[in-house]
């Protein structure tokens, strides 16, 4: 089955956000990362847990129809219905978001788009200026990660405007200009506080990174 992050832009929408990011740049020495993935954890409990309690329903609803007590025949169709759903729920992520607690999924989110930062060397700029916009699908949410240099003049608060433009684009299937105009946006605060500078280079690449980070 196809990632889904690799069909949330189309070719053409992939090369608008990458050349908006290299616009970005010219205005500001800070440098702009964007990240789509399907899912900041695969949730294996959320499976186990979904798959375990629609296989015990199922089970009770098969042994009624068939009109049999007998305690060896629903644990025989119990186990078969758990593997067939266990299968189902590993590969329907959609199915999983209803076993998988909010708070859970934000952890996850923070921690993944973290690791990536680091993973990806967005934190190894010369003036620790680089930014990451990290969007993970499943979870439908975003956290944008902002180096040491950045969060020493830029509150933290100030780029939940920047959660707010993707997160509402993507609800009204304008994903691709929402993320266009956030990186914008990221532009426009960080050439506040740190306009280009003479000599200045393009320290990360402006791809559009799509996939977790190993």
């Amino acid at each position: 089955m196809r990632d889904p992050a690799e069909k949330f832009f189309t070719p053409a929408e992939r090369l608008q956000i990458e050349t908006r990011i290299a616009e970005a740049e010219k205005r500001t020495s800070g440098e702009i990362v964007v990240q789509v993935v399907s899912s900041s954890y695969h949730y294996p409990l959320a499976a186990m847990l979904g798959s375990s309690l629609l296989a015990i329903l199922f089970g009770i609803v098969v042994a009624l129809v068939a009109n049999n007590e007998s305690m060896w025949f629903f644990l025989a169709m119990f186990s078969m219905l758990f593997i067939v759903l266990h299968e189902l729920f590993k590969r329907l992520h959609f199915l999983r978001r209803y076993f998988v607690t909010a708070s859970d999924m934000q952890e996850e989110v923070e921690e993944a788009a973290i690791h990536s930062f680091y993973r990806r060397n967005i934190n190894n700029t010369v003036d620790h200026t680089g930014i990451l916009i990290y969007i993970s699908l499943f979870e439908r949410k975003v956290r944008v990660v902002a180096d040491q240099g950045i969060n020493a003049k830029v509150a933290k608060e100030v780029w939940q405007e920047i959660v707010a433009i993707i997160v509402g684009g993507i609800r009204g299937k304008e994903h691709c200009k929402a993320i266009a105009s956030a990186v914008d946006r990221c532009a426009d605060i960080l050439s506040t506080h740190f306009p280009l500078k003479q000599g200045d280079r393009n320290e990360l690449p402006n791809e559009v990174i799509i996939g977790r980070v190993k």
